[in-house]
């Protein structure tokens, strides 16, 4: 049986490339969010989740869960699409 190999990338490395996110609320669904729907065209959300070990990792894209984050960036991870974010830094996000 193969494994397949979990690409990864560092949130640190991430802001140095695509800048510093803002979190961002969902007040309403996403579809009726128009500037929400403008930057997932865009590429620019992430979506924060916790894993199984209850640590933080991220994804480009909008996935809809209760216990999500989302946050949006000044610029596009379309090259991190692929890729599991970890190394979540709190600090390096702006309220």
């Amino acid at each position: 049986m193969k494994l397949l190999k979990t690409k990864t990338a560092r949130f640190s490395q991430i802001i140095e490339s695509c800048g510093k996110p803002q979190v961002y609320t969902l007040w309403q669904k996403p579809s009726a969010d128009r500037h929400l729907q403008s930057q997932i065209k865009n590429n620019r959300v992430m979506t924060i989740l916790k894993s199984q070990s209850g640590t933080d990792f991220g994804i480009v894209k909008l996935k809809e869960t209760r216990e999500a984050r989302y946050l949006i960036f000044p610029r596009s991870l379309k090259r991190f699409a692929e890729k599991r974010i970890v190394g979540i830094d709190w600090a390096l996000v702006h309220e």
